[in-house]
């Protein structure tokens, strides 16, 4: 299994169980953007579930066939999400996505990584 990738959206880094995705500064997701991003987590876990915290304080924005594309298919092999966020475009963007999405895994938005990974850590 792969420890570490980048694409032009994303870096990838598996570490103690845990796949953390950090979002580039800046970056705006469309679908054609999501279906990228889902196929190198894949890649990256090799059929394994794992618990997955993502970093989304750089996104600036996310579409909605985006989100929608993520909240289902992006969930496949993902045991619990734990989203990062810190200005109020990334808590907005959190809040909105896991209120009217809803990801058929458990997931939760935390300021802190260290909280973040306790929560992972349960999974």
């Amino acid at each position: 299994m792969l420890d570490f990738f980048e694409n032009d959206y994303a870096t990838y880094k598996l570490s103690d169980g845990i796949l953390s995705i950090r979002y580039h500064s800046g970056v705006n997701i469309d679908f054609d953007a999501a279906v990228q991003i889902v196929k190198d987590r894949l890649l990256m876990q090799q059929g394994e579930r794992l618990p997955v915290l993502c970093d989304i304080r750089g996104v600036k924005e996310i579409n909605k066939s985006a989100r929608g594309y993520l909240a289902a298919e992006g969930s496949v092999l993902i045991k619990a999400a734990a989203f990062i966020i810190e200005s109020p475009v990334s808590e907005v963007l959190s809040s909105f996505y896991l209120r009217t999405n809803k990801p058929p895994i458990p997931n939760r938005s935390f300021q802190s990584i260290e909280e973040a990974k306790s929560f992972l850590n349960s999974f």
